[in-house]
């Protein structure tokens, strides 16, 4: 059969999906944790932070570019991609790491091993990610088993993403659990006077009940009622000998056993070198899974300049460069805002883990979905569709309050289904965009092409990133003083609801500008068949 034709087994397309999942533990692990990680944990100024990944990824272009350039002009055993796959699996794992790791340093020694661990993070991931983007669209010339691949991508991508969200929170309470001393004084039914105290200082931790249904107040009679709000629980730091007394109440029966208090750096740091090494586990699978099966046309000589003029006369690429770094933009604040959100304006951190799992059931749904839409609308107005969907659903958070649990986890849900849409056909769209260069000039270049999938995906997510960062700064954002935290609150319901919103719509009406309709591709398909059936029929003769 031949390899433009050739169907894929379920096997390779899960073995495909295992690298998207390594992906998205370290991706979505960075993009929903590293802000607060930053700001709570290691004590960085949340401008400080959004400076920071906006710097970092000012150079992503010209890296992602270079790693595509790098990937076209690979030549190995194993193919043009595959092998960086398994080159880059150990060290992405190894800066994952790091990246969670909290040396003793002084303020701009924390700065700059922020910097360089983080710029060596986003290097490494490009290495990986570029290769492992284009590998989707050498594995077969069919665009629609692409989309197929697409859907088993998005669906590991999204399981990946769904282990770090969903259980990265509770391996960090269950890791971080220090053995403070605590006094209890039963004040009367269900109401008691809590003292906490360590024998070492901790920069922050977080104080509740196991069970999570007790309220704490501060026993500060200077505190304004306003802001010592009754909260399931307190985030603080603690100063060696010092004692912290609290007003605990709604909880019967509760004793000095029920009260945790997790350190979080250590609770980040060592539930983070789990998750690396089943990074590193799944992308070295991915690489003995798959094979590449689509090279450049025979005749085709190397030629940067002529690939780079090809890429930016390249229309369908251009558009989905600008769609890719907005859908990356309103994906990365919502991940980025919402263990904040769910931290200080519904005060229960670990109910964002449930929440985030809810989100990734609805994501690997939206996937799944994904092709079957796709063919019924084409890819183009789906992915309108979606972005009006999703956008619009997204924005009723702004109407929930601190109680509305099951509100904000049915719009977060909906919204996440219709979200989930646009990275599994952006990927694909990729391909077809591939194809229409190979079309148009008879020349291929895969890796280039898929730079922009890279670049979207991170600098995306560092103006995300960047925006947090404002507009947390905005509202004097503090993550150790809970006054500064409760006057952020407007701010913080804003990222997580119609900022994001906004980004969606305007994402819609530039897609209305992609030139390629399913008409369109099918006839490149066809064409391109034609092609590469005569070229092996040549050589056969």
């Amino acid at each position: 059969m031949q390899a433009t034709r050739q169907k894929l087994s379920i096997r390779e397309k899960a073995g495909y999906a295992l690298g998207d999942a390594a992906a998205n533990i370290a991706w979505r692990g960075v993009a929903t944790f590293l802000i607060v990680f930053y700001t709570d944990v290691f004590g960085l100024n949340p401008a400080a932070v959004g400076l920071l990944m906006l710097i970092a990824r000012s150079s992503d272009g010209v890296s992602d570019v270079v790693m595509g350039i790098i990937g076209d002009r690979t030549n190995s055993r194993y193919g043009k991609f595959r092998p960086w796959i398994l080159w880059t699996a150990i060290p992405l794992a190894v800066m994952l790491s790091l990246l969670f790791t909290t040396p003793d340093l002084s303020p701009t020694g924390k700065i700059i091993y922020a910097y360089v661990t983080y710029i060596l993070f986003t290097l490494i991931y490009t290495a990986n990610n570029i290769p492992y983007g284009a590998l989707m669209a050498v594995m077969t010339g069919d665009d629609k088993e692409r989309t197929s691949i697409g859907s088993y991508r998005m669906v590991g991508a999204f399981a990946g993403g769904m282990l770090v969200q969903g259980a990265l929170l509770f391996l960090v309470a269950n890791f971080g659990d220090i053995n403070p001393t605590i006094k209890m004084v039963d004040l009367n039914d269900e109401k008691y006077e809590v003292t906490v105290s360590a024998p070492e200082s901790v920069e922050n931790v977080r104080i509740k009940t196991k069970a999570g249904v007790a309220t704490f107040v501060w026993a500060v009679a200077e505190m304004a009622d306003s802001v010592n709000v009754p909260t399931q629980e307190k985030s603080f730091s603690m100063e060696a000998g010092l004692p912290y007394t609290f007003i605990v109440e709604g909880e019967p029966a509760l004793d000095e056993s029920k009260i945790t208090i997790i350190d979080q750096k250590e609770g980040y740091s060592k539930a983070i070198y789990l998750m690396s090494v089943l990074l590193a586990i799944s992308l070295i699978i991915t690489f003995y899974a798959t094979r590449e099966r689509v090279s450049p046309p025979k005749t085709q000589e190397t030629n940067l300049l002529k690939d780079l003029k090809d890429l930016i006369s390249n229309r369908p690429w251009l558009v989905l460069l600008i769609i890719g770094l907005l859908f990356n933009i309103y994906n990365s604040i919502k991940q980025g805002i919402t263990v904040i959100y769910f931290t200080h304006y519904l005060h229960n951190q670990l109910l964002a883990g449930s929440y985030m799992v809810g989100l990734m059931i609805a994501s690997i749904l939206g996937a799944m979905a994904t092709s079957p839409l796709g063919k019924r609308f084409g890819k183009r107005r789906l992915f309108i569709y979606a972005l009006i969907f999703s956008g619009g659903v997204n924005a009723l958070i702004a109407f929930c309050g601190p109680n509305d649990i099951v509100p904000i986890f049915a719009i977060g849900i909906v919204s996440e289904f219709g979200a989930a849409i646009f990275p599994t056909l952006f990927f694909a769209m990729l391909g077809d965009a591939a194809d229409y260069s190979e079309y148009k000039n008879g020349r291929r270049a895969t890796g280039l092409v898929y730079s922009a999938g890279s670049f979207s995906t991170k600098f995306g997510g560092g103006l995300a990133g960047a925006i947090i960062g404002l507009v947390l700064s905005a509202f004097n954002y503090d993550g150790h003083d809970a006054v500064a935290i409760q006057g952020a609150v407007p701010g913080i319901v804003m990222l997580m609801s119609w900022i994001p919103a906004v980004i969606a719509f305007l994402g819609a009406v530039l897609m209305k500008f992609y030139p390629l309709d399913q008409n369109k591709v099918d006839a490149i398909t066809t064409e391109l068949n034609q092609r590469r059936l005569k070229e092996e029929h040549s050589i056969e003769v």
